[in-house]
């Protein structure tokens, strides 16, 4: 007679049961490079967010109160003027602090920032979205004509660095690198305009010219085109000379380097070498570059907009402190801090991914 066989173990039974495999992947999801950086950005928006609503709120006046000086100086009695701007403006002045805060945080969450206050039939998303796609125009195409050329003539300097050549395009990035764009841009504009005559500035500033009607066609992208020209010089002085620095450094390390050697013994062509060796690998270090240049480009617009009478996102953030409408600065300050994190973000995962070894160093930092 054979002695019963035991019943086999479960996972509830034994002090030995084996833990659930989902809280450990998700666990891991936590504290994964990914999710860190992820987590890492959501803060940084979170405290400019609450920083920006702090500075509108302790700055001296209110809505109500700057409309209504402004009506008053137009010839308006005070008690007139106050009653008009308190109709006009749907805002709140005895609404405490902190609740303010708490609806500020509610629409932020929902994306739901409210209406302006100067504006209040525009929601806060359609008021910004008049001015932010102008500045984007030209920071992106100013971007764009920075990196064609600064990596272009940096790879060009390394592979004749120590010529006239390297000498010259060395002190030009330097002084694009160390001179402010609006600095730049207001000296092209004194000399071509004002010296030499010959730069049209009264006609090219504006969004577009008179009587061209919006619309994706040959006509108003060449005379939107037209009146961008200045400001996507600024934004292109700059970022130029920093590109051509770095990739230069960078191309110049990436010669040195051994496969380069191999490569060229293998008797491989110039072009190729350059192509399949240098460029891809000269290009990692410069990637954060770019994409960190769009973002502070964006919200580096303030200057340079008002220099040219440029309507884009900058102008906007000027008028909208001005007139204390708190919706519209916090919206655009977000916006803008926003495009930054998630350029860092992006190049952050990127490069973690093409250079593992990003996520190890990063794993040791931690132990």
């Amino acid at each position: 007679m054979t002695a019963p066989t035991a019943p086999p173990p479960t996972e509830a039974s034994g002090p030995g049961r084996r833990r659930p495999a989902v809280p450990r992947r998700l666990r891991r999801a936590w504290n994964s490079y990914a999710f860190r950086r992820i987590r890492q950005s959501v803060f940084v928006i979170w405290l400019v967010a609450t920083i920006t609503f702090l500075l509108m709120h302790f700055m001296p006046g209110d809505p109500i109160q700057i409309m209504a000086g402004r009506l008053n100086s137009a010839g308006m009695s005070h008690e007139q003027a106050l009653a008009t701007a308190e109709n006009l403006i749907q805002y709140d002045t005895a609404a405490p602090l902190w609740q303010q805060y708490l609806d500020f945080l509610g629409g932020l969450v929902t994306f739901d920032l409210g209406n302006s206050l100067t504006n209040p039939s525009s929601t806060v998303f359609e008021y910004v979205m008049e001015y932010l796609p102008w500045t984007l125009f030209a920071v992106g195409a100013g971007i764009t004509l920075a990196v064609t050329c600064g990596l272009l003539i940096g790879m060009a300097m390394a592979y004749q660095r120590g010529s006239a050549f390297d000498h010259v395009m060395t002190s030009v990035g330097s002084f694009l690198t160390a001179v402010p764009n609006y600095i730049l841009i207001a000296a092209v504009v004194v000399v071509g305009y004002t010296v030499l005559e010959v730069l049209p500035f009264l006609e090219m500033r504006g969004r577009v010219s008179a009587g061209v009607e919006p619309g994706f066609n040959a006509v108003f992208i060449g005379d939107a085109l037209y009146h961008a020209i200045l400001p996507i010089l600024a934004f292109s002085f700059t970022a130029t000379g920093s590109f051509m620095l770095n990739m230069k450094a960078a191309t110049t390390e990436v010669l040195t380097e051994d496969y380069v050697t191999v490569a060229r013994a293998r008797g491989l062509t110039p072009g190729r070498i350059s192509r399949s060796y240098v460029g891809r690998n000269a290009l990692l270090p410069v990637i954060p570059q770019i994409a960190l240049a769009l973002g502070t480009l964006v919200g580096g617009s303030i200057v340079i907009e008002q220099i040219l009478d440029y309507p884009g996102v900058g102008q906007m953030l000027i008028k909208a402190i001005g007139s204390r409408d708190y919706p519209v600065v916090q919206a655009t300050v977000i916006i803008l801090a926003t495009s930054v994190v998630i350029a860092s973000l992006t190049v952050d995962l990127v490069l973690s991914k093409v250079d593992p070894r990003i996520k190890t160093a990063d794993e040791e930092a931690r132990q």
